[in-house]
């Protein structure tokens, strides 16, 4: 019996383990300054304060001359909030989770992208927002921060 129990374990733990197969994924920290390094897929993070902390601004321009487009989150502080995001390629999709976060009252829509399709946003609970972002097509994506004030800074291309 002990057996066969320490043989279910080994054969079902694998399985949890791969579920989301984050082994596969390149975990970065954001930056805090423009790497112009682009990554089509991975998880990156900061760590952030518990403080709360407010999403004045969603910005976002595109520059041909730079080829890219740029997505900006504006907080009400000089530093960032804790963050998490996933890129899924497969799926042309961009997840991101702030915590402690709230979202500003009267923050305008997206408008037209080149690269964003739709923008999704999900507040979890009074203090934690997700972000959801349909692409168009696959894309690379430059993440950075900017302090003083506080921006999420993404760069698509």
């Amino acid at each position: 019996m002990k057996w066969i129990l320490i043989l279910i374990v080994c054969l079902w733990l694998p399985n949890i383990l791969w579920g989301q197969d984050l082994f596969s994924e390149r975990i970065r920290k954001i930056a805090c300054n423009k790497t112009s390094v682009f990554v089509k897929q991975g998880i990156f993070y900061n760590q952030g304060d518990k403080k709360p902390y407010k999403l004045n601004a969603l910005r976002h321009s595109y520059t041909k001359s730079n080829g890219y487009e740029r997505i900006v989150f504006d907080f009400d502080s000089s530093d960032l909030p804790r963050i998490y995001g996933h890129i899924k390629s497969q799926e042309n999709k961009l997840f991101i989770d702030m915590f402690n976060t709230e979202l500003k009252a009267g923050i305008k829509s997206f408008g037209t992208s080149k690269y964003v399709k739709d923008v999704k946003v999900f507040p979890v609970s009074s203090d934690m927002l997700t972000m959801e972002f349909g692409l168009k097509q696959n894309v690379e994506f430059d993440i950075f921060c900017l302090k003083s004030p506080g921006r999420l800074v993404i760069d698509i291309k």
